[in-house]
């Protein structure tokens, strides 16, 4: 039996070997010589690490195996691009290149299409954050991050919120087993009140019984904004009329309020 078993592309990723940092600059190495059996097994013996990289995006709704082939897509970059003459650990190196190809991915994907110059912004945009926060130990604010980009502050920002996925109304933010709380849930119009609401409600009521002629005078009026005169022309009495029918309207749905 395997534990934390996860079967993706059809591999059981239990079953994966994990290299030691010896067995991997051996390999690198090799692959330098253009030894491609190497090649491949630095290939295998690092796949567990794109996959607990492609979890981290596992909430964005994406298909978990479209993730990892881009994730490793990632790591072959890595693979073919790393030096061996640094000092650095091969991981150290695989993880932001397999977490910038996922990242492209999702942002060339997005339902809403964001404009190429937009894109390179925010993608700059997060490139410097990652920088600031490396040499901060912090995360850097919007203007920290445009004042090493040399860009207005408000493009920085626009472009960084454009490159965001939108989230679900009904996507689930808590569940206890039982009941879900969604995010459409913790919304609310604080332009809109309950006494608001009430009257709205008593509002339509009131419309209701009226009669027709009157009903359609007051919503010609105050509903799609038409004139006394273009009323009566529309419904064929006077003017006189239809100023009398909308007084009495009026008064009647006062008194039902």
């Amino acid at each position: 039996m395997y534990y934390h078993k996860v079967e993706i592309c059809g591999v059981n990723t239990a079953t994966l070997r994990v290299l030691t940092e010896e067995e991997k600059r051996s390999l690198l190495l090799r692959v330098r010589t253009g030894d491609t059996d190497a090649r491949r097994e630095l290939i295998c013996g690092n796949l567990r690490l794109v996959l607990s990289i492609v979890q981290r995006f596992s909430g964005r709704r994406e298909n978990l195996d479209d993730l990892f082939q881009v994730g490793c897509i990632g790591l072959i970059k890595a693979i073919d691009n790393f030096n061996t003459d640094l000092d650095v650990k091969f991981s150290t190196y695989a993880v932001p290149m397999i977490i910038g190809e996922v990242r492209r991915y999702l942002r060339d994907n997005n339902s809403i299409r964001v404009s190429r110059s937009t894109r390179d912004l925010a993608y700059r945009a997060l490139q410097a954050r990652d920088k600031l926060a490396r040499a901060s130990l912090r995360d850097p604010s919007v203007e920290e991050i445009s004042r090493e980009l040399g860009e207005e502050k408000s493009a920085v920002s626009a472009a960084m919120e454009a490159i965001v996925e939108p989230v679900s109304l009904y996507e689930s933010v808590y569940n206890d087993g039982e009941d879900s709380i969604y995010v459409i849930d913790q919304l609310c119009d604080r332009d809109s009140s309950d006494e608001a609401w009430i009257e709205d409600i008593a509002l339509r009521e009131a419309m209701k019984r009226l009669g027709e002629r009157e009903r359609a005078i007051i919503e010609m009026r105050f509903y799609r904004g038409k004139t006394q005169m273009e009323i009566a022309s529309e419904i064929g009495i006077s003017q006189a009329q239809v100023s009398r029918l909308e007084k009495s309207a009026l008064e009647r749905i006062r008194k039902q309020l």
